[in-house]
């Protein structure tokens, strides 16, 4: 997985508006429905893959000319109706240089859109101002009721963000993942059209068409704004062009620099600094698994066998302010993203992909589902899957208890290590059982207690012998008898 320039991200989502009586190319549309875009799809599949070129004048679009140039408010499409649908446009720069062609969809047409310089405010030679009329554009967001921010926006090869309740964008979307685990080998199909229908006073359906090396494909989004935050609903159909070593389906992105747990040297003076802090899995059986994650040494790859998972997400689980100190922005705030597929996916693995970073501006987490079935040239690929972007600690509504913190430092001997779990929820009269494995490294020692002052917290205390130059993975779950009490955590060690 790629870098992303998180900085030049940020700062796109932060400028864009748009008047359709000036922005509508002068046609009458053509028919547009799903079944058309799918076919198109597949039609490409079965040519030769052309990449789109860089646009000319994307290049002097650069981070300050970006920030300077604003949408005029009056500009926003569908801003003159109710609700949370008004759709401001981004315009190319020189981190975004592809140009996507966007239209409007009403009554089974599809009208495009061109762009227009003068729907930017910007000082005399931005060069946002300079890009014709035939330019395209970058993505877009939409925003809500108030005007005060965006719910979800589409910017960047198949990437898309929404902020969740709280209003804080943090971890990204993909529509696909290609060989992302895979060392020089990673691919970054793009959305290359996007056709938007407005369908409710808070929703949204974005249909698109995603072009790729070795795929292409047609994505229907179903999007909605609720309290709890963004819902989609996802269906798509995927052709691949030729063999692929690692698809990633339902793929998302997150940054975790470190945590109170890891630290270790050059870290900023905030406590922690991350978007996401947990990989959690629902499996068919009713297990809840719970994969902290850390910033390794060296890229890595978790992997989770599964068959026909409930779900799976990159989730914040802390949501202290204390525990960040950040008043700027807020990590705490930071949504978690679910998804939920609609039908069996079969056989196959969760993945977690990881590589080391040393600042915030870097997504080094990847999350996807791999099936075990491998993609065969000229097959299709349907899904059906939902998206939540929330604030929820458990999107999957396990009643178990789960992991509230986890610490680790120096045992009361050389050469071992202690690694401290804390479970909270509410557990049955009794003392649980404490089921503990490890892959690598020997658990030497395990206690167990509840933490006084403090109601529904149970903490796990458990000493590790060191092993250089080797790795482990340590399992740790409260049980009674046979029966799960709580997520069923997987550590990683010595990465």
């Amino acid at each position: 997985m790629n870098p992303i320039d998180r900085r030049a991200m940020i700062a796109a989502t932060g400028a864009a508006l748009l008047l359709p009586s000036r922005l509508l190319a002068q046609t009458p549309g053509a028919p547009f429905s799903w079944q058309r875009l799918v076919a198109q799809a597949q039609r490409m599949a079965r040519a030769p893959f052309v990449e789109t070129p860089l646009h000319p004048g994307a290049q002097a679009v650069d981070y300050m000319a970006l920030h300077e140039a604003r949408f005029r408010d009056e500009a926003t499409i569908w801003g003159d109706l109710p609700g949370d649908t008004g759709i401001r446009l981004f315009p190319l720069s020189r981190n975004a240089a592809q140009p996507v062609q966007i239209a409007l969809v009403d009554k089974g047409r599809a009208i495009p859109l061109r762009y227009d310089p003068a729907m930017f405010d910007a000082p005399s030679g931005n060069p946002v101002k300079a890009l014709p009329a035939d330019a395209g554009f970058a993505g877009f967001r939409i925003m809500n009721a108030a005007r005060d921010g965006d719910w979800l926006s589409f910017l960047g090869a198949s990437y898309f963000r929404a902020p969740g309740a709280s209003k804080q964008f943090g971890l990204s979307a993909r529509a696909i993942a290609i060989n992302t685990s895979l060392p020089g080998r990673e691919e970054f199909p793009r959305f290359t059209h996007f056709w938007l229908e407005r369908t409710g006073n808070s929703s949204v359906t974005i249909h698109a068409l995603l072009d790729g090396a070795s795929i292409s494909g047609a994505f229907r989004f179903v999007s909605s704004l609720g309290p709890d935050g963004v819902r989609q609903d996802v269906t798509a159909a995927l052709f691949p062009r030729r063999a692929i070593p690692e698809l990633g389906l339902m793929p998302m992105t997150s940054m975790f620099w470190y945590d109170q747990a890891n630290r270790g040297t050059g870290t900023d003076w905030r406590p922690e600094i991350h978007d996401s802090d947990m990989l959690s899995i629902a499996s068919a059986n009713g297990t809840a698994h719970a994969r902290p994650i850390v910033n390794p040494a060296r890229p890595l790859v978790s992997r989770f066998v599964e068959r026909d998972p409930k779900g799976f997400g990159l989730i914040q689980r802390d949501r202290d302010f204390t525990h960040y100190q950040d008043d700027g922005v807020f990590y705490d705030r930071r949504p978690s993203l679910w998804a939920t597929p609609a039908k069996p996916f079969g056989a196959g693995q969760v993945r977690l992909y990881t590589f080391p970073t040393d600042s915030e501006y870097t997504d080094n987490v990847a999350a996807y589902w791999t099936p075990d079935a491998p993609p065969r040239p000229g097959a299709r690929i349907d899904l059906d899957y939902r998206l939540d972007w929330s604030a929820a600690k458990t999107p999957a509504g396990s009643d178990m208890a789960i992991v509230d913190n986890i610490w680790r430092g120096r045992g009361d001997q050389p050469g071992i290590e202690r690694l401290v779990v804390d479970f909270a929820g509410p557990l049955p009269n009794g003392k649980p059982d404490i089921w503990t494995d490890s892959s690598g490294w020997a658990i030497v020692k395990t206690a167990g207690y509840p933490v006084l002052g403090r109601d529904h917290l149970y903490r796990v205390v458990l000493d590790i012998k060191l092993e250089e130059g080797k790795s482990a993975d340590i399992r740790v779950q409260l049980r009674a008898g046979a029966r799960a009490l709580s997520e069923y955590v997987h550590y990683p060690m010595g990465v």
